[in-house]
C-alpha cells in the first residue's frame, strides 16, 4: 500500500507542476520573426503502426519552404492542403527553425518543453497509480477470504 500512496503523491505533484508550468509557458516572451515564405514542396504521408493486435495510422505533413534562398522544414503544420507548391504563406522563424504558427514557437521554448514533460508524467503516473491501487485492492480482497 505504501507504493500506492507514494505514486499518488507523485501524481498530485506532477499535476500541480503541469498547472504551474502552464502559466510561464503562456506568458513566455517569444523571439521570432514573422516572414513570408515560398512553399517548395508539400506532402502528406501516412504510416501504419502496429501495436500488439491492433494497428493505427499516423499522418505527417512534410512541408519544405524557402526563405532568403535557404530551405526549411515547416514544423507544426496541421495540414498540407494550405501549403500549395509555389504559393507564398506566412511562417514564423525562430532559432533557425521555421514554424507554421505562433503556438509552434511557444511549444519549442524551454517552458513549453517543461510543460509537456510534466503533462506526460502526470498521465503516466495517474495510470501507474490506478494499476497499483487495483492490484493492492485485489490483494486485500484475496487476503480476507
Amino acid at each position: 500500500m505504501k507504493k500506492v500512496y507514494a505514486c499518488g503523491i507523485i501524481t498530485v505533484l506532477c499535476i500541480v507542476a503541469t498547472v504551474l508550468l502552464r502559466i510561464p509557458m503562456s506568458n513566455a516572451e517569444l523571439d521570432y520573426e514573422k516572414v513570408d515564405v515560398k512553399v517548395v514542396s508539400s506532402e502528406t504521408k501516412e504510416r501504419v503502426v502496429k501495436t500488439g493486435y491492433s494497428q493505427s495510422t499516423i499522418t505527417t505533413y512534410d512541408i519544405v519552404v524557402s526563405y532568403m534562398g535557404k530551405n526549411y522544414d515547416l514544423e507544426n503544420a496541421h495540414d498540407s492542403y494550405s501549403y500549395r507548391v509555389g504559393s507564398t504563406v506566412t511562417a514564423y522563424l525562430a532559432n533557425g527553425r521555421m514554424y507554421a504558427n505562433e503556438e509552434g514557437v511557444r511549444n519549442a521554448t524551454p517552458q513549453g518543453t517543461a510543460y509537456f514533460a510534466a503533462l506526460i508524467a502526470s498521465f503516466v503516473m495517474f495510470f501507474v497509480t490506478l494499476i497499483l491501487w487495483s492490484k493492492a485492492a485485489e490483494k486485500k480482497r484475496a487476503g480476507k477470504r
